[in-house]
């Protein structure tokens, strides 16, 4: 196909009248459905195109945090560490194939120059904005169609020992001292074991932290598409082969079917935006696989359970509790690795008492997409082409308050300053 137009701007300011009146939106996953939602509050009509349906991706076994006081950027200065034990322990929690392609390679060298403090901060200093506002565009979105319950209540994180805690709660500092509210209470004893009524005896210390939600991720999402078509959006099962500006706006290359064209495309596909918009696009996205499966449990689970030692994440979900962990650096279509799921059960297994491991269902590998500096890339990269993703583990929680901010930067043609730390152009 025909090289792309020259972009020399930072953000597109648009050449339409009033703004965009047609949008197609690529990938059907949280942050695609809810740009696409924020749209149509805006007057545009959408047409969401995904290779796999609504979430097929990252958006339907993840834990279903929406937790402003725990997204923790992932490249923290202690994660080298983890990344080189990883190369001889194929059961570390971050797992990084001793066999990497050149591609790989590239983006984990990458990943490690911004494993520094600066850079961290930095991070962190980007998710502010998003943090301040996430929950309320959940509520927004629930309170105007979106049949899907979201749940308030703590996130107890479980330690082994004081000590073991310690970490946490020097992360925590660190997101407080760059501006995030987080309010937290140490728990032990009989307070930790009614707040994890499956909490086992090894399990000495809790910290939890308050003000957070958890949903059903996979049903949120399809509520979420449900209310856009509802609304009037398309929503249709199309593989896209690339997208190019044209005079008359967009047009958009399906790998069967008639081209598209469109006065606006949003590209939200994930872990595989690279592969369409490396032309403009710099700054790569991996796939860091998590894996996740249910338990049946014993007794009752109240509230998400986080195992910050193991780094695993235990949700309830559906009368059991879902079990969510690893980061796998692989192809986002890989197979999944059995190894994997043993994995979590022998690390996650100390900390509970109750918990059916050898009765677990709904096995489930995604592919997370991550960035080497721990910034999404939002927003435009060409006359009208614009890009959503790279959260990392957060995308479910900043889903759709990331959507509000675009359809903003879509429809008027300013950049809100909440999107210039996370440029997808720098």
């Amino acid at each position: 196909m025909a090289g792309a137009s020259a972009f020399d701007g930072r953000a597109f300011d648009g050449d339409l009248e009033g703004g965009p009146k047609s949008v197609v939106v690529v990938g059907a996953g949280i942050v695609g459905l809810s740009t696409a939602w924020f749209l149509q509050e805006r007057g545009v009509e959408v047409t969401v195109l995904d290779r796999g349906g609504v979430a097929a991706g990252a958006s339907w076994g993840n834990a279903g945090w929406v937790s402003p006081s725990l997204t923790i950027p992932l490249n923290q200065p202690s994660v080298l560490g983890y990344g080189l034990a990883s190369l001889f322990d194929p059961a570390a929690p971050l797992h990084i194939p001793a066999r990497a392609d050149r591609r790989l390679w590239s983006f984990l060298t990458r990943f490690a120059r911004n494993c520094r403090h600066r850079s961290w901060q930095r991070a962190v200093e980007a998710n502010l904005p998003f943090n301040e506002e996430c929950l309320e565009a959940f509520d927004v979105l629930t309170g105007n169609g979106v049949e899907a319950p979201t749940t308030d209540g703590p996130i107890t994180a479980l330690f082994t020992s004081r000590r073991h805690a310690q970490h946490l709660l020097d992360e925590l500092a660190g997101l407080r001292q760059a501006g995030q509210e987080v309010p937290f209470t140490q728990l032990s004893g009989d307070r930790l074991r009614d707040q994890v009524p499956l909490a086992a005896a090894t399990a000495a210390v809790g910290i939890s932290v308050e003000g957070q939600r958890f949903v059903d991720p996979g049903r949120f999402t399809h509520a979420l598409a449900d209310a856009v078509v509802a609304r009037g959006g398309a929503m249709r099962t199309v593989q896209v082969e690339d997208v190019l500006p044209h005079p008359r706006g967009v047009r958009v290359y399906p790998v069967e079917g008639e081209t598209l064209t469109t006065d606006a495309v949003v590209v939200a596909t994930g872990a595989w935006l690279s592969g369409l918009m490396r032309r403009w696009v710099r700054t790569p996205v991996q796939a860091g696989r998590g894996y996740s499966f249910t338990v049946p449990v014993d007794r009752p689970v109240p509230g998400p359970v986080y195992l910050p030692e193991v780094r695993v994440a235990c949700t309830p979900y559906r009368g059991g509790l879902r079990v969510a962990g690893t980061m796998e650096f692989r192809a986002p279509d890989d197979p999944a690795i059995p190894a994997r799921i043993e994995a979590i059960v022998a690390s996650a297994t100390p900390y509970f008492d109750g918990v059916r491991w050898a009765e677990r269902t709904d096995e489930w590998v995604g592919p997370r997409p991550v960035t080497p500096d721990g910034r999404p890339l939002i927003g435009a990269v060409a006359p009208g082409i614009y890009v959503a993703g790279g959260h990392g583990m957060w995308g479910l929680a900043h889903g759709p308050i990331t959507g509000r901010l675009l359809a903003e930067h879509i429809t008027t043609g300013k950049q809100p300053e909440a999107l210039r730390a996370v440029d997808p152009l720098r």
